[in-house]
């Protein structure tokens, strides 16, 4: 059985062989006089605004757990009290450059994260220190400031309007080589459910992506932005490419990046309902055609959808004329609206349509727990936020964050982990999992973490 996993990468590049991309060319390529067709007017407009990104942190190394026992290091006098040691981390991604006159460059949340020296390299040999405006791990999403001159900017386009078969171009730095074009074509939009971050929309290619890509562009033959780069679905333990990847959109880079560049974080909207997806039995109870839309499983107090009028049981069908196609695309909709922004919510009641309106709120700040064990000491935990795509899909709590070299993390728990069970035993919220926790010697914790079931002991 081939072993398929999801692994997050860097940029989308598309081999086509001589003659596929000769004969899938759009015929406005081929030149009057008789020259062969090429994209190098288009991509000397836009290269020079993918840059290099490098950076470098310093991790602290686990120590042998022997150093800790006082006889050990009383016998091979070791001195009690040493510096930790530290080792240099670097890596490889991409960026786009997308405000030249303030030098605010985009990419991926995974290629700056926990990074102490990150490093701008322009195509003409230029190499600038950067800063972080901001990130929005939910969707991968980074902003990170340049001071430079004569800087080019790439457009971004209306990725709203790309359809599937549109030509695509992927610009980046894949394996640290160097900048590098690739081309191919949109497989399929509006992908959601992998797991791979929060909030989840991707464009779909067939391009090739490869370490070192992230954060590059994916453009269209005008040379304008459409997408990030940000993850390939991949076979085997290499995580290989298979010729499907995922952008993150461009209007979905452009929300977030507004709210990076005002507040520096993304202040999150929710509406306060729980969602299930329409499968055809449910289609045939709501006697409702098609099974797109989201069916209202519990509408939560004081919040905008209580405000407008949801109740549960109503099928919602639309957000400002835009259909839903399920829960995923209802909650990553929601998840990107502006707090205090009022929309038109279509819903199917009773078999009649109704319009309802709401103004949704900023999603509500969980309140973390203490630690109640010494193994879960360096990890705070809550309940499930909205923006994790195990919201309303299963009962536990969240791993909120965890310190690297804490206790909690050399155990194994990391950020995201869903906890489902405490010792064999269910649990449902934050008091089930304290209580549990608190009178147990040893905690085996059944979780989910990026779509898997497992289990994680902690002695």
């Amino acid at each position: 059985m081939v072993n398929v996993k999801m692994t997050l990468v860097w940029l989308i590049v598309l081999n086509m062989g001589t003659q596929i991309a000769y004969a899938a060319l759009p015929i406005e390529l081929f030149a009057s006089n008789g020259a062969l067709p090429t994209l190098a007017p288009m991509l000397d407009q836009s290269r020079p605004a993918v840059v290099n990104i490098a950076t470098r942190s310093h991790v602290q190394t686990r120590d042998n757990p022997l150093l800790s026992d006082p006889f050990f290091r009383r016998f091979f006098n070791i001195p009690q009290h040493q510096k930790p040691r530290q080792r240099t981390r670097q890596s490889l991604g991409s960026g786009v450059i997308f405000d030249a006159s303030k030098g605010l460059v985009l990419t991926n949340n995974h290629v700056i994260q926990r990074a102490d020296e990150i490093t701008v390299s322009l195509t003409d040999g230029r190499s600038f220190e950067a800063v972080v405006v901001g990130s929005d791990p939910a969707t991968d999403v980074a902003l990170i400031k340049i001071i430079a001159d004569d800087l080019t900017a790439i457009p971004l386009a209306d990725s709203d309007k790309l359809r599937v078969g549109d030509f695509v171009v992927a610009i980046g730095n894949p394996f640290g080589l160097g900048q590098t074009v690739t081309s191919g074509i949109v497989s399929a939009l509006g992908r959601s459910g992998l797991g791979i971050e929060g909030y989840e929309n991707f464009i779909q290619t067939d391009a090739s992506i490869n370490p070192g890509n992230s954060g590059g562009a994916l453009v269209n033959l005008r040379g304008e932005l459409v997408g990030i780069n940000t993850a390939i679905f991949s076979s085997g333990q290499r995580g290989g490419n298979i010729g499907i990847g995922f952008a993150i959109p461009s209007n979905m880079v452009k929300q977030i990046s507004d709210q990076l560049i005002e507040y520096g974080e993304v202040r999150r909207a929710y509406l306060g309902v729980q969602m299930q997806d329409i499968n055809d039995e449910l289609a045939q109870a709501f006697n409702i055609s098609s099974g797109h839309g989201a069916v209202v499983t519990r509408v939560q107090r004081d919040s905008a959808a209580a405000e407008a009028g949801v109740k549960i049981g109503d099928v919602i069908k639309a957000i400002d004329n835009r259909k839903l196609i399920n829960a995923d695309n209802l909650r990553n909709t929601i998840g990107l609206l502006m707090v205090g922004q009022t929309i038109k919510i279509e819903v199917l009641r009773n078999g009649k349509n109704k319009t309802l309106s709401a103004t949704v709120k900023e999603i509500q700040k969980q309140v973390k727990l203490k630690p109640v064990h010494p193994k879960l000491v360096g990890a705070s935990f809550g309940d499930i936020e909205e923006s994790s795509p195990y919201h309303g899909e299963l009962l536990g709590v969240m791993v909120y964050s965890v310190i690297q070299n804490s206790p909690s993390w050399n155990a194994g728990l990391r950020p995201n982990d869903i906890i489902t069970s405490v010792n064999k035993t269910a649990i449902n919220n934050l008091d089930d999992f304290k209580i549990l926790a608190r009178n147990s010697g040893r905690l085996l914790f059944n979780l989910t973490r990026n779509r898997r079931a497992m289990f994680l002991m902690l002695r």
